[in-house]
């Protein structure tokens, strides 16, 4: 297990679940657009008005999970959340995000061409309120379909 194979199994998702917690214990877990993977670092959207965002501002710590549904492992992705919400990075990500929405929605209109049956909403959209979540990297987990549960510190 090493950050480059558990991103290469990252790579082909859209979306991601993203656990956080308020300073009271309250736990969330909500899906989250995936926009980039860069060294160790996971790019994710995020609308300001929800839940996750509130947890982040409070306790930056989080969580990512998934399923390789080919091996039937899963996979935990541990670290720290700066929010970006401003600045020369966030516009640069900005058009980062345009250009992956136009992608991720003409990928959807061919799926649903191929398969003969449309998604119920083709067009991805972003509301104009949203920050980006910049994930740093920090432990991985691996959780066998047998129960053995590998800890990995980056």
């Amino acid at each position: 297990m090493d950050v480059k194979s558990i991103k290469n199994l990252m790579i082909a998702r859209e979306f991601i679940s993203v656990g956080t917690c308020d300073l009271d214990g309250r736990p969330n877990a909500a899906p989250k657009f995936i926009l980039k993977i860069e060294a160790d670092s996971i790019y994710l959207v995020d609308y300001i008005i929800g839940r996750t965002f509130r947890n982040l501002s409070q306790n930056p710590r989080a969580s990512l999970s998934f399923m390789d549904n080919n091996s039937l492992v899963g996979y935990q992705v541990n670290g720290t959340v700066a929010i970006i919400d401003s600045g020369k990075e966030y516009e640069n990500i900005i058009k980062e995000l345009q250009q992956k929405k136009i992608d991720l929605s003409i990928k959807r209109i061919i799926e649903g061409v191929e398969r003969g049956k449309g998604h119920k909403n083709f067009e991805v959209v972003i509301p104009e309120q949203f920050v980006i979540l910049k994930l740093k990297i920090e432990e991985l987990v691996e959780l066998s379909p047998s129960g053995t549960l590998t800890r990995e510190k980056v």
